[in-house]
């Protein structure tokens, strides 16, 4: 049996955590019980890429029932280590703070290349994007908009092993290679071509646009709705920091601009609302940065928008859910925008009007 099971087992995750998380909580003299909820459960035979949140609950002195929520981030072939080591650097760095909660990094246990943490709780702008409150959204997206520019600023520790993999396009999991043996296997048309021509475009505009001597910035490297969290009246919270590097700052910025107005679209079918939103964004986070969009930003949030897109079609396209509809509309739009560069004066339009 696979060993991850391990960590859906109450018994045997009160042991582990009467060891490794109690240290941390010394008012908690007792573990009642432990509520378990699969967030993701992709589990193999032996591999597995799984969140699970733990709701611990023990009794305070007066005998109130109070409730802890851990989470874990389980990988069989990433280690998450740098996951915790990631939280870990944010807090000292005082990137929490009045306005911005983050996840509180607690233990690994290398049994299951696994990191604990204390969940950030709230609802996600994707889950205001979805009931269409158009108030919550622009207030959250104006709120990332001021957390990402203070996290680009975060001074980087030449001495700190951060996740190399995910600094450049090329090398981002999962990969050209993957994709097209993926797509080959599955579609007898073209599909993988199309696809891995558009990405091998983003991998080359990216060697041209930020070379390898550019300055570069602490990023989010997922920065998508379901990552950003409504905590509280004047809080904001981020969460997932698998991708945490040094890289360009540019690919949160296209990457958020891009989920947003796809997300919005699809589910607010409002596309005025979905450029407010980019405009009220990138605004802000210019303002507060103190950054320009000048023609080279410009060119780079492009292509990361674009290189977002193409994520978002090798999802649909791959899934368990697999709808090749959507991926092919997002290919096209990609093609569109590589040979027009209307997405370039779109954002120019929406930020300077």
């Amino acid at each position: 049996m696979n060993k991850i099971y391990s960590l859906l087992d109450e018994k045997k995750v009160t042991k582990l955590f009467k060891e490794k998380l109690l240290p941390h909580y010394p008012q908690i003299k007792k573990i009642e019980r432990i509520a378990i909820t699969p967030y993701k459960k992709l589990i193999w035979e032996t591999t597995y890429h799984v969140v699970f949140s733990y709701d611990v609950f023990w009794r305070d002195e007066q005998g109130a029932e109070k409730r802890l929520q851990i989470v874990c981030s389980a990988h069989s072939n990433e280690p998450r280590e740098n996951v915790l080591s990631t939280l870990q650097y944010l807090w000292r760095k005082d990137l929490p703070d009045e306005f911005i909660k983050l996840p509180r990094p607690l233990f690994y246990e290398k049994k299951f290349r696994a990191t604990f943490y204390r969940a950030v709780s709230g609802h996600t702008l994707l889950h205001y994007i979805k009931a269409g409150d158009k108030e919550m959204i622009a207030d959250l997206v104006f709120g990332a908009a001021r957390m990402f520019a203070k996290l680009h600023q975060l001074p980087i520790d030449a001495d700190f092993q951060f996740n190399a993999d995910n600094q450049r396009i090329y090398s981002v999991v999962p990969g050209e290679k993957f994709i097209y043996e993926e797509l080959a296997a599955r579609f007898k048309n073209n599909e993988a071509e199309n696809l891995v021509d558009l990405y091998r475009q983003c991998v080359e505009q990216e060697k041209i646009s930020f070379p390898p001597s550019s300055e570069r910035a602490m990023i989010h490297g997922d920065a998508h709705p379901e990552n950003i969290i409504k905590v509280g009246e004047r809080k904001i919270g981020l969460i997932d920091f698998t991708d945490f590097c040094p890289a360009d700052f540019a690919r949160d910025l296209g990457a958020f601009l891009q989920q947003i107005e796809y997300k919005i679209v699809r589910k607010v079918e409002d596309l005025h609302f979905a450029g407010e939103m980019k405009k009220v964004f990138l605004d802000e986070y210019l303002k507060v940065s103190g950054k320009e969009l000048d023609a080279n930003l410009q060119k780079r949030i492009n292509l990361y928008y674009d290189w977002t897109a193409l994520r978002t079609a090798v999802y649909w396209f791959l899934n368990h859910r697999a709808n090749e509809v959507n991926g092919r509309e997002l290919l096209a739009l990609v093609r569109e925008r590589q040979k027009t560069g209307r997405l370039a004066q779109e954002l120019m339009i929406n930020y300077k009007s």
